[in-house]
């Protein structure tokens, strides 16, 4: 499956294929997580949140091909993008194992995927900085297989959308 989840909206133009889902997270009611960690104790891979994320955390997990579409705020993810991807918690389980050398929480049946992250609002060179560590990061705790991080500027987002999509389309 081919997943974006973006935090503005999509264009209409996008292919529409059985296994691509197209989600813009602005149209969505997602809570922010509590942190009460239900996910892991009560719901094992389940939050205990009823609202739109409950539909969404799964697809992220499933995804093979995965793109984000956000607005770089201080050097990370804007709110929408950044609330569902907390909320995403249930696809990791609460025990850990060393990964790359590394300590890090074990996928619950995540599926290896390739990632484009779309950034856009004109951040500084510092703030793309801490944005691509931060992916490299997320990278390691998401199964990121391959990923890149792609600056655009918000008046191009549109096309840039339109091009990662259609690059599916070649795979």
């Amino acid at each position: 499956m081919r997943l974006v989840l973006s935090d503005v909206p999509l264009p209409a133009t996008l292919p529409q294929r059985e296994e691509n889902r197209y989600i813009d997270l602005t149209q969505r009611r997602i809570a922010q997580c509590m942190g009460c960690f239900g996910c892991w104790v009560k719901t094992p891979g389940k939050c205990v949140i009823r609202d739109d994320a409950t539909e969404i955390y799964p697809l992220i997990a499933q995804s093979d091909r995965l793109l984000y579409v956000s607005r770089v705020r201080y050097g990370g993810y804007d709110v929408p993008l950044k609330t569902m991807l907390e909320r995403a918690i249930p696809v990791q389980k609460a025990f850990l194992r060393v990964h790359e050398g590394e300590t890090h929480h074990v996928q619950r049946r995540v599926a290896d995927k390739d990632a484009v992250i779309l950034a856009y609002g004109c951040p500084t060179q510092a703030e793309q900085a801490v944005f691509e560590r931060l992916i490299a990061r997320n990278a390691k705790n998401m199964a990121f297989r391959s990923w890149r991080v792609r600056f655009v500027e918000e008046a191009a987002l549109a096309g840039a959308i339109e091009e990662e999509v259609r690059a599916w389309e070649a795979c």
